[in-house]
């Protein structure tokens, strides 16, 4: 498998693996086939072990990668780290200051971005899609590292990237759908939603592995620009939604899902990267 892989470009492999995330978010969207309704301690665990994934890929994947390619390039590591890192949160933070979205158990009225007539249902799936850029972003710019064979930028560690954010894309597929569903929604339609929601990824991914492909001074920004977004998304939207306990229930569920998000994701970094 890894020998066919890499017989293809980095931004053709990129397009592969953010693909395969894609599809796995379209396989939890497909949940809502079989379930109209998600248990809330369920949902909020599946959100811990996304943002729990994303953090440790953020780190291991992206930001410690960024800072031993700084140092073999010349460059003042501990400032290309910082500069990239808050630019990939500056950035995040435009967008989710100007994107419409809707968060999960919130009115149309309390949506944020700029104010639009669009369809709950629309801006509900743009919440999710805020997810993603930063997702589809790294994959793209760790398969577009490798083209440069540096020591921290692997075939393996890439492909251990890809298969971490697919994993957490699975329960945020479901997380879209079978709200949607709950709202009175189609089977068919909040699943075409909840997999759409996912397909920003290929096209981040692309851009991603294009940008270091054609600049390899700007490779350590991008990671750690990757590392930013990512960690903006947990920080600003993952945990907040993961420790919603409606009802007064423990919020520990959220808190044990986030614990085993990290451990796969550093498990699968270490051990493949």
């Amino acid at each position: 498998m890894m020998e066919w892989l890499a017989s293809f470009s980095p931004v053709t492999q990129a397009l592969f693996a953010t693909l395969f995330t894609w599809g796995v978010t379209a396989l939890g969207a497909g949940l809502v086939f079989f379930f109209k309704t998600i248990n809330k301690a369920v949902l909020n665990g599946m959100l811990g072990f996304a943002a729990g994934v994303m953090i440790a890929a953020s780190f291991w994947s992206l930001l410690n990668p960024a800072i031993e390619m700084a140092e073999n390039l010349g460059q003042t590591a501990w400032l290309t780290a910082a500069v990239g890192f808050l630019g990939g949160g500056a950035f995040l933070w435009l967008v989710d200051k100007t994107l419409p979205h809707l968060h999960m158990g919130l009115e149309k009225e309390q949506a944020e971005g700029i104010k639009t007539n669009w369809q709950r249902s629309i801006l509900l799936v743009l919440a999710i899609t805020l997810h993603n850029i930063p997702e589809g972003l790294a994959v793209g710019v760790a398969f577009g590292a490798v083209a440069y064979d540096l020591p921290s930028a692997s075939l393996a560690g890439a492909v251990a990237l890809a298969i971490g954010i697919g994993l957490q894309n699975f329960p945020e597929g479901a997380a879209v759908s079978i709200p949607l569903r709950r709202e009175g929604l189609s089977r068919t339609k909040s699943f075409l939603y909840g997999q759409a929601s996912g397909a920003v990824e290929p096209v981040a991914g692309v851009i991603g592995a294009l940008a270091v492909v054609s600049m390899q001074v700007v490779l350590p920004y991008a990671l750690a620009f990757a590392a930013g977004a990512m960690i903006y998304v947990v920080v600003e939207e993952l945990i907040p939604e993961a420790q919603q306990n409606e009802g007064g229930g423990s919020t520990d569920v959220a808190t044990i899902g986030c614990m085993i998000g990290f451990t796969v994701m550093m498990i699968l970094d270490v051990a493949l990267g």
